[in-house]
């Protein structure tokens, strides 16, 4: 490989994977909290990992009983974030 060909695979990889124009958001823009994201998060996982468990448990076919575990996960892993 050349200085050439090294230099520019430096900058290739350098750049971003979803490069997008910058749009500042309007000010009254909040988007999503921190506790929303994690629940969102939690969520996912619990989902992926029930196609391994036993899916007869009282929660899983429940929407709220699947929301409200998905938050009570994000607020423990908000707890734990802040030290607790």
């Amino acid at each position: 490989m050349t200085d050439e060909q090294r230099q520019e695979f430096a900058r290739i990889r350098g750049l971003p994977a979803f490069p997008q124009p910058y749009v500042a958001p309007p000010a009254d823009a909040k988007g999503m909290t921190l506790r929303d994201y994690f629940a969102g998060q939690a969520l996912a996982g619990g989902l992926e990992q029930g196609v391994e468990d036993d899916m007869n448990v009282n929660w899983w076919h429940d929407p709220s009983k699947i929301a409200k575990r998905a938050y009570a996960i994000a607020d423990a892993m908000l707890k734990a974030r802040d030290g607790g």
